[in-house]
């Protein structure tokens, strides 16, 4: 089963008494590449957590291309968060073999390579990630989030601990991901790397939603003027 769009209509989530979403409603198509923009504690990692199936509304509806929630999701969704889910003991070769595994894939071995490559770990491959730098485990743990062709892309500020050259590799990942029509949703306060790919922006304040209109300007100043 498959899915063409993604789609949240007056979600809240509470948290106590702290409301992290607040009726927030969008529409994500195949093909896109939409910016999630805000401070934070705004509520971007909430709206992604609710996205990928692991956190529930409080209230609201989610729906993948017109369907509800369902198990199957889960294989067609590729999730990059702050916890990168990465097993330190492990070589960077075993974490993605395990995951390959996880999600029942063929050629494990040469899906394994092909995420080395893509992430420039080669010749770390049979290293433990324990000794990997912050930018070497954030480039590993987005090919593990990938290795599977998830449908729909979650990625919770992707460019931490990345140097320029790595920056330039993220974006162009991404700009293959919109050639093959998948959903992508970005939380990212990095604006101007973003800025060339993204479809459009959305801004997520205080648990709210509001578009950021195109226009006069570079994307960092319609975010301020938004934001006021």
């Amino acid at each position: 089963m498959d899915f063409t769009s993604l789609s949240f209509t007056d979600v809240t989530r509470n948290f106590g008494r702290r409301r992290a979403l607040n009726r927030v409603s969008f529409r994500l198509e195949t093909g896109e590449i939409v910016g999630l923009l805000g401070p934070n504690g705004a509520g971007k990692s909430t709206l992604l957590s609710i996205a990928a199936t692991l956190l529930e509304p409080s209230s609201g509806s989610i729906a993948y291309g017109g369907q509800p929630r369902a198990d199957w999701l889960r294989g067609r969704i590729g999730l990059l968060g702050h916890d990168l889910y990465l097993y330190p003991e492990l070589s960077a070769a075993e974490n993605l073999a395990f995951f390959a595994r996880l999600h029942g894939l063929p050629d494990v071995e040469r899906r394994v390579s092909s995420a080395l490559e893509r992430a420039q770990l080669v010749d770390r491959r049979d290293d433990q990630v324990v000794g990997f730098s912050r930018g070497m485990r954030q480039r590993l743990a987005l090919e593990r989030a990938l290795l599977h062709d998830p449908r729909l892309v979650l990625l919770d500020e992707p460019f931490t601990g990345l140097d320029d050259g790595s920056s330039a590799m993220l974006v162009q990942r991404l700009q293959e991901l919109r050639s093959k029509q998948c959903l992508v949703l970005v939380a990212t306060h990095d604006l101007e790397v973003i800025e060339p790919i993204i479809t459009r922006a959305l801004l997520l304040r205080q648990g709210k939603l509001a578009p950021i209109p195109p226009g006069a300007g570079s994307l960092r100043e319609r975010y301020r003027r938004t934001s006021v």
